[in-house]
């Protein structure tokens, strides 16, 4: 006799469960294990942001239950941050709803715009979040390759036609996780004229939004005519080193925003609002301390990719994110590679196939570590390599 469904039998071990499995067993072995595997940032909330929320917790009315909907400070926080940014107006009513970070409001759109049996069109690799959702949605997924040849982009007009007909979704995600891609506004353009052309809403996960190297990344609400097909999802987590605070945003299409209050308003009451307060306080601010966090990870990315390319390895230098996106040696799978690695340098590496399958004979790295222990990594991977 069970008492779980076959819905949550048939998904498969969670990788960075079976990761941390093994990295415990070596750290009881005296091992010292080095994780690069989830994107966690090692970087402090900025002070200031944690005063706020000292002092908004000093309030008892902010004790209560929230709007279901995120309280209105937050949301036109979200709204003039767009502004200042993007350009992009924002009606913080319609347009603009409170999340309990990024990836629970991405897990309850797929309920909300897709019915049992239609398709989510998902990159691959991806965020295995957009997989699962559509999975536990009862929806078919069908994956989309973005390879390096083509920058990390989907081939749209490669898709077939039974396929857009049986659409009711697709993610999108820039910069890139687990790839580091970034893309232009044209692209957006092209895909929002795609999603209208095939009546197909999209949602673009845009978590890394602040953390790119070269040209600043592009909104989709920039897009011509975003609004009236696609939504945009937006973290506190790796801006502001906020991952545990369980702060985001959803941004865009009032209808599709609509839908999603109204399974929120039936699962949640929003996140508690002192955290909502402080995390307005963090989009109101100045910015550079952003800025500052930016430059760090490039020193760091810099070192790690200089430090695998005289390893041999042939290593794009990302264009956002925090990870670096690479190729693993020859003889390996994704897989072996990532076990030799943890094995015999206690290095905890991502292999690129759980990402989807576009992504095997890649691995994924964090840089979520210090430089000197970054170059650890680097003496480490050196013996085996």
């Amino acid at each position: 006799m069970g008492f779980t469904s076959q819905k949550i039998k048939d998904i498969p071990p969670y990788i960075f469960s079976e990761i941390n499995k093994k990295k415990a067993e070596l750290k009881d072995k005296g091992v010292d294990v080095i994780d690069l595997g989830i994107g966690d940032p090692d970087l402090s909330t900025p002070q200031p942001i944690i005063d706020e929320l000292i002092k908004e917790m000093g309030d008892q009315q902010n004790f209560k239950y929230s709007n279901y909907s995120g309280c209105i400070e937050f949301r036109e926080a979200v709204a003039s941050y767009y502004k200042k940014q993007y350009d992009v107006d924002l009606d913080p009513e319609t347009e603009i709803l409170t999340l309990i970070g990024s990836k629970e409001g991405i897990a309850n759109l797929v309920p909300t715009v897709v019915n049992p049996g239609e398709y989510v069109l998902v990159p691959d690799p991806s965020y295995g979040v957009y997989r699962m959702a559509a999975h536990l949605a009862d929806a078919q997924s069908y994956s989309m390759p973005i390879t390096e040849e083509n920058n990390f982009k989907p081939e749209l007009e490669k898709l077939p036609d039974d396929i857009k007909k049986q659409a009711s979704l697709m993610f999108l995600n820039y910069p890139s996780n687990p790839t580091a891609a970034m893309v232009d506004l044209d692209f957006f353009n092209k895909a929002v004229a795609f999603g209208k052309e095939n009546s197909i809403p999209i949602a673009h996960d845009f978590a890394y939004n602040t953390v790119s190297f070269n040209d600043p990344a592009p909104s989709m609400m920039q897009a011509e005519g975003a609004k009236d097909i696609a939504v945009e999802f937006g973290s506190l987590s790796k801006s502001y080193n906020m991952t545990g605070w369980r702060i985001g945003y959803v941004v865009g299409n009032k209808e599709i925003i609509k839908g999603l209050s109204v399974i929120k308003s039936n699962t949640d009451t929003s996140q508690f609002l002192p955290v909502q307060k402080a995390a307005a306080f963090a989009l109101n601010m100045d910015q550079s301390v952003v800025t500052e966090n930016v430059e760090i990870y490039r020193e760091r990315m810099n070192a790690f990719v200089e430090g695998l390319s005289k390893l041999g390895l042939d290593v794009t230098p990302p264009d956002g994110s925090f990870f670096v996106w690479f190729p693993v040696p020859k003889g390996y799978t994704s897989g072996t590679f990532a076990s030799e690695v943890l094995e015999k340098c206690g290095v905890v590496v991502t292999p690129g196939s759980a990402f989807g399958t576009s992504g095997e004979g890649y691995a994924r790295v964090s840089l979520t570590h210090s430089v000197e222990r970054l170059q650890e990594v680097i003496d480490r991977l050196r013996k085996v390599l």
